[in-house]
């Protein structure tokens, strides 16, 4: 079992970073109806005032791809776009298993 995770991170206009996060739970909650989105987790850190961190894993970098195109992601990243400074893909993994990962 091998799945595609990502681990980005958004930086952010100064005092948007509630706002962003508020936009990416919203995300995560429109991945729960995609099996194949298997972890969303979107993150803070008490050093960065100013960056969202997310961790997302998919059954596979296709699964992936097609979810930047739907409605509801269109919608969140239409809303994200102007407080968005910056974006950094911190890696991109292949995730062999683990807890909360579901197996082939």
């Amino acid at each position: 079992m091998s799945k595609f995770s990502l681990f980005n991170k958004f930086m952010v206009q100064e005092g948007e970073k509630e706002k962003m996060v508020d936009i990416l739970l919203e995300a995560a909650e429109s991945m729960k109806s995609l099996d194949e989105c298997e972890v969303y987790l979107v993150n803070i850190s008490d050093n960065e005032p100013n960056s969202v961190y997310v961790y997302e894993v998919w059954a596979n970098e296709d699964a992936h791809q097609a979810s930047l195109s739907l409605e509801a992601t269109q919608t969140l990243i239409s809303r994200a776009k102007p407080i968005i400074t910056g974006m950094e893909r911190i890696s991109t993994l292949i995730t062999k298993g683990g807890k909360g990962i579901l197996s082939n």
